[in-house]
């Protein structure tokens, strides 16, 4: 079964970007759809975006027009660029099929602070 390491995290002011990385054990290829999704304290788990194996891509409207989701098969990798970060954008974040039927990784930690 494919294994997902999420890295990228950390801590960053408001306005700053990360970008995330998913590192998958075996063959992407053949995942129709991959997606990042995050947990803020409290709260449930949501879905932030996703990517199909084509490049189609749909994002939350929360996060519409500051987060780029890419994919490179040949990789392996999944990725999120997120820009302009915002405090609520808080949350440790995970990647994971769309829907989710993989076992979740540990997650990557992001905190939005000044």
């Amino acid at each position: 079964q494919v294994q997902l390491v999420e890295s990228g995290g950390g801590l960053v002011q408001p306005g700053g970007s990360l970008r995330l990385s998913c590192a998958a054990s075996g063959n992407m290829f053949r995942i129709l759809r991959m997606g990042w999704y995050r947990q803020a304290p409290g709260k449930q788990r949501e879905l932030v975006a996703d990517i199909t194996n084509g490049g189609g891509t749909t994002y939350a409207d929360s996060v519409k027009g500051r987060f780029t989701i890419s994919r490179d098969n040949a990789k392996n990798t999944v990725h999120l660029q997120m820009n302009t970060l915002k405090a609520e954008d808080t949350a440790v974040y995970y990647c994971n099929r769309a829907p989710p039927t993989m076992n979740w990784g540990q997650g990557t930690q992001v905190t939005v602070s000044s």
